[in-house]
């Protein structure tokens, strides 16, 4: 499909899998894969509240390539492992995007690809969005 723009980040996956970090359509929409808090290959932040936070930057790192920024995004979707978490997940999501007030969604998986991940993070924006 012309007047697409892909971001890659280098991460082995997107190669492997055959996949891009975000895509960008020619209706401004931005779509960014699966961002979990993996960072230079290895998991950063232990707990879901630090893993939440790494997995968004890494999101809005893929947004920035693109132009965009946290109040480019109109939705966000949460994948936690474990009910319990849900506070400290939606702690972290308040503190990045309470301003915006993206559409939510958080949704308890079996599990991840790592079984140390317990948080995985989708964002969507849109170039030219209202304020």
């Amino acid at each position: 499909m012309s007047g697409l723009r892909r971001v890659t980040t280098g991460a082995p996956w997107e190669d492997v899998f055959g996949y891009s970090r975000a895509v960008e359509l020619p209706s401004g929409l931005v779509l960014v894969s699966g961002c979990t808090s993996i960072v230079d290959g290895q998991i950063a932040g232990g707990g879901p509240y630090e893993q939440t936070v790494n997995a968004f930057n890494v999101a809005l790192s893929a947004l920035a390539e693109l132009g965009l920024g946290r109040d480019d995004v109109v939705r966000t979707r949460m994948y936690l492992t474990h009910a319990r978490d849900v506070e400290e997940v939606g702690r972290a999501h308040k503190e990045l995007f309470d301003a915006v007030r993206p559409a939510a969604s958080m949704i308890i998986v079996s599990g991840f690809v790592d079984p140390s991940l317990v948080v995985e993070v989708e964002v969507e924006a849109f170039r030219g969005a209202p304020a």
